[in-house]
């Protein structure tokens, strides 16, 4: 059988977002199926640097040791996020807010430790994630970042990570990538930044898709739109819901065969679209491996389960990876 990374060499990685628990229940597929690794939450501010003077690296270490034992590449995520963030990094000594100074400060130094700490293992890094507005009139979301540090946090980050590690690519991330409103956003704020010389390489679109939105035609549209910019792209956090967002069912105990059959359908075509911009997408990730985990399950409906993956609850290849590894790299 046509492993799944194999299928795309020569057009771009195909990676799985993994944690601990997923390497010791997944890891003989993990190891077969993907060359490309993220940590699902591992390296994220609360988890690494939960107090201004403890690092907790086990689990990310974890991580990082499997990639290297099994020749996996290995993306960083995240460095800045309004959320997952601990409240002290933004609280001043005096218990109040934190100042610019003093804000900034900690962000260098905890992007100084964890990039330097995995320099040697980490070939690129989600710098900043979600940072822009989603709707309304303002292009960047409130967040403490924003309204600390001002604008150029963003900036700043990318200055940071460069310094830390000259070698890295850079990303800014986000999610609903392909709605109109946010493509123009996200294209708007690579753009300044690379007009003020800002050390950014490429823009992550998340991927968190359904089975009928975004259309194909939206997520094309939107892989020229940052194309344009001349930065790489990566697809980072691709998985395919087998519900529509306003769908609140809960009683299903397994994928019908007619969300088996359109998710089969859409998998090909998406993969389809990609290998079409294979000159300017570096990188395919999966955020998970297979249909035992994802954080879909429960999410946006509390106690239901998801089936978003080509590999089922049994760690089987599902129709949809037929699909997919056919149309060969």
């Amino acid at each position: 059988m046509t492993k799944l990374y194999e299928a795309f060499e020569g057009a771009f990685d195909i990676g799985a977002a993994v944690n601990p628990r997923t390497l010791a229940q997944a890891g003989s597929l993990i190891a077969a199926q993907y060359n490309s690794l993220t940590a699902e939450n591992e390296m994220k501010f609360a988890r690494v640097h939960p107090s201004e003077d403890k690092y907790m690296f086990d689990d990310a270490d974890t991580i990082v040791k499997f990639a290297r034992e099994h020749g996996k590449r290995m993306r960083g995520h995240t460095l800045v996020w309004h959320n997952q963030t601990t409240d002290w990094v933004f609280q001043g000594r005096d218990g109040g807010l934190a100042d610019r100074e003093t804000l900034l400060s900690r962000m260098k130094s905890h992007i100084d430790t964890v990039v330097k700490r995995y320099k040697d293992d980490i070939y690129c890094w989600d710098v900043v994630n979600e940072a822009v507005a989603d709707d309304g009139n303002e292009l960047l979301r409130r967040s403490p970042w924003l309204d600390i540090a001002g604008e150029d946090f963003i900036a700043k980050a990318f200055e940071y990570a460069h310094e830390a590690d000259p070698n890295a690519l850079l990303f800014y991330n986000d999610y609903n990538e392909c709605s109109p409103v946010k493509r123009e956003r996200i294209y708007t704020l690579a753009k300044s930044l690379l007009e003020r010389g800002v050390p950014i390489h490429g823009i992550g679109m998340q991927g968190h898709w359904g089975l009928t939105s975004p259309t194909l035609d939206e997520i094309r549209v939107s892989i020229e739109r940052y194309a344009e910019l001349g930065l790489k792209l990566q697809v980072t956090e691709l998985d395919l819901s087998v519900f529509e967002w306003d769908d609140r069912r809960t009683d299903l105990k397994a994928p019908t065969p007619s969300m088996l059959a359109l998710q089969e359908e859409r998998y090909e075509q998406i993969f389809r679209l990609f290998l079409e911009y294979r000159e300017v997408i570096t990188s395919v990730t999966f955020w998970g491996a297979a249909d035992d985990y994802t954080w879909l399950d429960n999410f946006p409906v509390k106690e239901r389960k998801n089936w978003p993956f080509l590999f089922d609850g049994q760690h089987q290849p599902k129709a949809a990876f037929g699909k997919v590894v056919g149309l060969k790299g």
